[in-house]
Formats: C-alpha cells, sequence, structure tokens
C-alpha cells in the first residue's frame, strides 16, 4: 500500500512563495517603468552608482539577520537591478529613438545552440517582445544578410576575455556601412557534451569550433590522446555528435546547446581563465541615437600616417580631450602591405561637445576615420 508523500505539503509552500516572489519582481518592474518616465520628464540619467551600492550593501546587513549568505543577495540583487537598467534604457531609447519595433529579425553564427545563438536571446529579451531567428553559416554571411536587408539586426562575437580579438570580425567591419547600434558580454563555460550513457574515459575524440580549443588548450594536455576535430560552430559540432551517436565522440560547447541536441555535460568550467567573456556587438543598417542619460560607448577606426610618432599624436588628442580608450585593435589593411588601420572604443556619446571636438581633430591629422557606431554600454557591473 502506498503512502502519501511527506514532502508534498512542504513543495506545495515552496511553491506558493516562488510564485509569490515572481509577483514582487513583476511590481518591481512596473515601478522601474514609473521610475524612467519620470526621469525622462527631469532629464536625470539612468544610473546612480551610489544609490545601488548602498541598497545592496543594506540589504546584505538586513540578510545577515534571516541567515542569508552574502554572495547569494549580491548576485541576487545584481541580477534584478540589471534587469531595472537594462528595462530603463530600454524605455529610454525607444523614446529617443521613436522606435515602437517589438519584433525583429537576427542573424547570428549558427546553426541554432551556439554561443551567438545564447547572446541573440539574451540580447533580444532585454529589447523585444518577439524574435525570428536567422541562423548564418558565417560572420561575412551575417553581414551580407544584413545589409542586404534579409534581417534586421546581426549578432556577432567580436573579442574574447582569453583567446582575444576575432580578427575576421573586425577585417568584416573595415568594409561594411552597417552601424554598430549594441554591445553585449556572455559568460563563456565550456563543457565537455556526449551521449546520456558515455563516460569521460571513453571519450576519444572531440568537435568544436577552434576557438574553445584555443581557450582550453590547458585543459586539453590532460588528455593527449584526444583527437581534435574542428567545426564551423560549436552548435554544427555539437549537432555531429547527436547524429554521431556513439559513446568514443564528445564536442566542447554550452550546457544550453547540449540540451538542445540530447547530450549531457561530463565536465565543464576548465577555459585557461575563469572568468572567460565573450563581448558580442549588434549591427543594424541604420544608426542610432543614444540618450544622454545612458552611458554609452562610441567605436571609430581610422588610418594613420606612417610616420613616427602619429599614432601618439592621435591618442593625445583624446587624452586633451578627457576621453577614456576601452580598447585598441590594430588590422592590416588588405592590399597595401605594411599599412594598418586601427580600432578603437571610447568611452562616451558621440553627441557630446569634447567628443565632437576630439573626432574633428583626428580628422585634420588622419588619413582615415570613420564611426562605427554610438551605443550604450553594455557595462551594468
Amino acid at each position: 500500500m502506498m503512502t502519501d508523500n511527506p514532502l508534498l505539503p512542504l513543495r506545495d509552500k515552496i511553491t506558493a512563495l516562488d510564485k509569490h516572489l515572481l509577483e514582487l519582481i513583476a511590481q518591481r518592474r512596473e515601478l522601474s517603468t514609473e521610475v524612467v518616465n519620470t526621469k525622462i520628464k527631469a532629464n536625470i540619467p539612468v544610473r546612480d552608482i551610489e544609490r545601488e551600492q548602498i541598497l545592496v550593501r543594506t540589504l546584505i546587513e538586513q540578510g545577515k539577520k534571516h541567515h542569508l549568505d552574502e554572495m547569494l543577495i549580491k548576485r541576487l540583487y545584481q541580477l534584478i537591478i540589471e534587469d531595472s537598467v537594462l528595462l530603463q534604457q530600454r524605455i529610454l531609447q525607444e523614446n529617443i529613438n521613436q522606435n515602437t519595433l517589438k519584433s525583429a529579425k537576427i542573424a547570428f553564427l549558427g546553426p541554432k545552440g551556439s554561443y551567438s545563438h545564447s547572446a541573440t536571446r539574451r540580447y533580444a529579451s532585454h529589447h523585444f517582445d518577439q524574435i525570428e531567428e536567422s541562423p548564418c553559416s558565417s560572420f561575412k554571411d551575417i553581414f551580407e544578410h544584413v545589409e542586404n536587408g534579409l534581417v534586421d539586426y546581426g549578432i556577432l562575437p567580436i573579442e574574447n576575455s582569453s583567446s582575444g580579438s576575432i580578427n575576421e570580425v573586425y577585417d568584416l567591419l573595415q568594409k561594411t556601412n552597417l552601424h554598430i547600434i549594441g554591445e553585449l558580454s556572455l559568460p563563456i563555460d565550456h563543457c565537455i557534451l556526449a551521449d546520456k550513457q558515455t563516460t569521460l574515459d571513453k571519450i576519444d575524440t572531440v568537435y568544436s569550433h577552434p576557438q574553445p580549443f584555443q581557450q582550453c588548450s590547458n585543459f586539453l594536455e590532460n588528455y593527449p590522446n584526444w583527437k581534435i576535430v574542428y567545426c564551423d560552430s560549436t552548435s554544427s559540432a555539437m549537432e555531429m555528435v547527436a547524429k554521431i551517436n556513439q559513446p568514443n565522440v564528445a564536442a566542447m560547447g554550452n550546457k544550453d546547446g547540449g540540451e538542445l541536441y540530447g547530450l549531457k555535460v561530463l565536465d565543464h568550467n576548465f577555459a585557461n581563465q575563469k572568468e572567460n567573456i565573450t563581448r558580442f556587438i549588434v549591427l543594424a543598417r541604420k544608426e542610432i541615437e543614444v540618450s544622454d542619460q545612458i552611458p554609452a560607448k562610441t567605436t571609430i577606426i581610422m588610418k594613420t600616417g606612417q610616420q613616427a610618432g602619429a599614432l601618439v599624436d592621435a591618442l593625445l588628442i583624446l587624452r586633451n580631450h578627457n576621453i577614456v580608450m576601452n580598447k585598441l585593435e590594430s588590422r592590416p589593411i588588405h592590399g597595401n602591405p605594411w599599412e594598418e588601420m586601427f580600432y578603437i572604443d571610447l568611452q562616451g556619446n558621440i553627441e557630446t561637445i569634447k567628443m565632437q571636438q576630439a573626432l574633428k581633430e583626428l580628422s585634420s591629422i588622419t588619413l582615415f576615420l570613420k564611426v562605427l557606431g554610438c551605443y550604450p554600454s553594455d557595462s551594468i557591473f
């Protein structure tokens, strides 16, 4: 005779509390909407870093009275504050750009299940109510899809904290008329993914994109007998392993993609650098205006002369106008041996007086200067 499960009443109480928590979070989001509407009228910046820090510290102290872990509270409220900030930024940007687009078609490096797919979904969740996903087989295809109007936006990885810049994307930016209108940073947790019935000791062949192999080279040294097979993307690697359906093959990719292809995680979190983050950019045919109430970035490309000190002279202009440089990347100019194009991420809005003056001065001493885009900064914390 079966007895009633004694856990059921407790689980019902937990479920009721979880439902109440969701209702409270939804109420908090509604208040965030009221807050940003007030900020728009009063021209108050979205971010109040000092208040956010005080809030988290206060909640940590209150949490101690309930024996709640400090890191739990910090992580929880970082997510809540991030959601609030991104919601307010979306409303501000829709207001200033008169954008009522609630759905969009977005191209990314596919197939589905790739890190680019995860980045696309994350970006879309903060900007659109609905999206149509358009997987592409190469970075060039993403550019062409956006340029030809087949999609509204393209999302591409441009640098990784472990393996550095993605040169192909930088090279494609030299030749496009598209604009950078957004960015996002995605934490990367590489996993060894395989058939649900297998174990790590049975693996002899691993499929993935070259980047994960490069980022996890130290881990791979522990398995010198593994055969490494390069694929166009991590998702195509996972798709291939799922089709092979053998206990000796595995893919290196992300957990979400593994679930999509019916694979299980055998090991994870083994990148050379534990803080493994990929930065993505969002491309569109039309540039956007960024509210002065939002932290912004401006990305430019320029070509200096080959005389001694040419690059230094350009960078001194930025220093003289107190403009912070977040990134400096050089790439060769195809067809022009020994000549380089410099890509620079600047902290600030292109509409500010100091940015306009700096760009004017840069134009007078460089052989080529182009603004790739001004867009909201993704640096929430």
